[in-house]
């Protein structure tokens, strides 16, 4: 019976992806590996069959109940078919198919042999793997993603996910989220508002202001660059600390603040240092019903509190102890503006 022996394309995607396995890939030979996929989509697709039929054969090695080490130990043959496993040779009067002790573990090897054989018969895979993320007014939830990321999703916030072979990738459309980013390989970034924040092994926030984007890292570091065409560095941030970008130029505040405080809205609590009273209450009206109503002479005035996000009149008692707000209670929520100033006496 003749072997048939893999194709030149087989060897070379099951070459690649042995170094991108092994993070060996210097920054040319990543841009060689990308125009190599981009040749053509036939380079692709056995490209991802090697990985998804490597991810497989991987987990039947692991369940054998062999010695694997022993194996891989045998002395190697001469020749160009160090491929090839041998068996001692057999009489041609002996049956076709010998009598394989189920004690030595062959037929796990014959498992893991037909998974090599069968690469050529894999032709479409689960490749790219989205969705759509929303979190609806008072119920903000938890996510895990198909790479075992979580995300801590807030109440009227929204996300969009691509994950392929490559990389993972995270839209934040609306809103704020956290995540705590799972183990992989691939990269993990979060697009927002004309940036991309790269997660270097972390658990980092994301949140969109009024007239900020605000990055906080409870854990590891991320680096945060422009979306656009130039893509500079705007930031390195490590845990502890948090950057407020501006929309408009894209300036940047770095702050040191507390890792738990970052991720204390995940149990309804809303830390704010220095934050726009705006903000302050568009991060309250996403959780409750009763709703805050700020004037726009007010919305600039900056405050820092700590305060449960479900417990509105506590909000309107700090912000009546303020020298220069008062509140009011009407159908439609609590207004909030500045006081009167009192008559200059001449």
């Amino acid at each position: 019976m003749a072997v048939e022996h893999p194709s030149a394309l087989t060897v070379a995607a099951a070459n690649w992806h042995a170094l991108q396995r092994a993070g060996d890939l210097s920054p040319s030979q990543q841009r060689e590996f990308m125009q190599w996929l981009l040749v053509s989509p036939e380079h692709l697709r056995e490209y991802m069959a090697i990985s998804e039929v490597a991810g497989a054969l991987g987990e039947a090695l692991r369940a054998m109940p062999i010695d694997v080490e022993s194996l891989l130990q045998a002395p190697a043959s001469a020749g160009n078919d160090h491929n090839v496993v041998r068996f001692s040779p057999r009489p041609r009067a002996q049956p076709a198919v010998p009598k394989i002790s189920p004690a030595r573990g062959r037929p796990h090897i014959a498992v893991a042999a037909a998974l090599m054989l069968g690469l050529g018969l894999i032709t479409t895979l689960a490749w790219p793997r989205t969705g759509h993320y929303a979190a609806a007014h008072a119920a903000p939830r938890q996510i895990t993603l198909a790479d075992g990321t979580l995300v801590h999703l807030d109440a009227e916030s929204e996300i969009s996910v691509r994950m392929t072979l490559l990389g993972r990738r995270v839209e934040l459309e609306r809103g704020q989220a956290s995540f705590v980013v799972g183990k992989d390989r691939r990269p993990f970034s979060v697009h927002a508002a004309g940036l991309q924040v790269t997660d270097i092994g972390t658990t980092f926030d994301v949140s969109l202001l009024r007239e900020q984007a605000r990055i906080a890292v409870s854990e590891g570091r991320v680096h945060v660059r422009g979306d656009g065409g130039n893509g500079r560095m705007l930031a390195n941030l490590g845990a502890g600390q948090a950057a407020q970008v501006d929309y408009r130029d894209q300036h940047v505040r770095v702050s040191e603040e507390d890792a738990a405080s970052m991720s204390a809205w995940w149990q309804g609590r809303v830390v704010f240092r220095d934050a726009s009273l705006r903000d302050v209450a568009d991060r309250f009206n996403r959780r409750n019903t009763l709703r805050l109503h700020v004037s726009e002479d007010a919305g600039t005035l900056r405050l820092t509190g700590n305060l449960r996000v479900d417990d509105v009149e506590s909000l309107r008692a700090f912000l009546d102890q303020q020298p220069t707000l008062m509140t009011q209670r009407a159908s439609d929520g609590i207004h909030v503006r500045l006081r009167p100033r009192s008559p200059q006496v001449l």
